[in-house]
């Protein structure tokens, strides 16, 4: 238990050295490459080197280690750092790919949650699913809406809204700018309101909108008013609020979407990924200080920073 509250991290990555998604679907890094060349893509590179750097520096992270110690290692870390800190729980949304993510939950089922990460336009991504539910033992679905090749309210993708529905799992969608600083700000599936026909059409999935709406805020809150079945999750350093309009702080997200959708909507995650880091616990903190500044109850505290992962996820809040 952290503070007095059992923990859950909706919204991680597995540091794995495999590419994240498993290198299924489209690859915009390397369609980058591709279209402008590799001397063009050296430049944005360290553009994006120079705004990780500050980054890094306004939060006092070290750098990612450049040597990778091998999935098991990796493992056997985030279970240290979840002890260290209290957690119950701690979603891994990504991890190279369904099968992989697979192999490194196995013997941390307790307390790591898996996510399917495959691409939804895949020719199998309905068998896949139910694979990655009812074999792997998954408990939800991850996108990132930019990085798809086609819009993702397309009708091809309603086979898999329907097994989500039916598997009853959440499925996190990312909108909004995707990546650090230099990362993509425009997009056909940049909107969160891209998602209003499909949250519409099938009411019995929730849907959840991670790092605040990520820039689109009015977006996002018209979509959750819009529809009752989309959840927002808190995740990152939401170092976003430096490009929108007005003095934008977290603590200001929060009261917002308090007063709008309520704690029952609100869903904590920190998109922790890489050592030796590891588990962000500035975030929690902070977020847990705006929250109580604000005047939050207990139960509200609870639901935000546990209890409604735990029952997106189905499982008990306390271990």
């Amino acid at each position: 238990m952290y503070q007095d509250l059992h923990v859950i991290d909706f919204h991680c990555h597995f540091p794995t050295e495999k590419p994240w998604f498993g290198g299924m679907g489209p690859d915009w890094r390397k369609d980058y490459v591709e279209r402008v060349g590799e001397r063009r893509a050296k430049i944005a590179r360290e553009q994006a080197i120079a705004y990780n750097k500050e980054w890094r520096l306004a939060w006092d992270f070290p750098p990612p280690e450049k040597e990778h110690p091998g999935d098991e290692v990796q493992a056997q870390r985030w279970a240290e750092e979840m002890d260290r800190y209290g957690l119950r729980a701690v979603g891994f949304v990504t991890g190279g790919g369904n099968d992989n993510l697979a192999e490194i939950i196995g013997p941390y089922s307790d307390k790591f949650i898996g996510f399917a990460h495959h691409y939804l336009f895949a020719e199998n991504a309905v068998e896949e699913l139910y694979r990655a539910v009812n074999e792997l033992g998954f408990k939800g679905y991850k996108l990132l809406a930019p990085a798809l090749d086609r819009p993702i309210e397309d009708p091809a993708a309603y086979p898999v809204w329907e097994a989500c529905a039916d598997l009853n799992i959440p499925v996190l969608i990312h909108f909004g700018i995707l990546g650090s600083g230099g990362g993509i700000a425009t997009h056909e599936n940049i909107n969160p309101l891209k998602l209003h026909n499909v949250a519409k059409d099938f009411p019995d999935v929730n849907f959840v909108v991670p790092h605040f709406g990520c820039a689109w805020v009015r977006e996002a809150l018209q979509l959750c008013w819009a529809c009752r079945n989309v959840y927002i999750d808190t995740s990152g350093s939401n170092q976003w609020i430096r490009w929108v309009p007005g003095d934008l702080t977290v603590k200001e997200l929060f009261r917002k979407y308090l007063s709008t959708i309520g704690a029952e909507r609100l869903i904590f995650g920190s998109d922790s990924s890489w050592f030796p880091r590891g588990f962000a616990v500035r975030y929690l903190q902070d977020q847990i200080r705006d929250a109580r500044d604000l005047g939050m109850s207990h139960d509200q505290l609870q639901a935000i920073f546990g209890g409604n992962a735990a029952r997106l996820f189905k499982i008990e809040l306390a271990d």
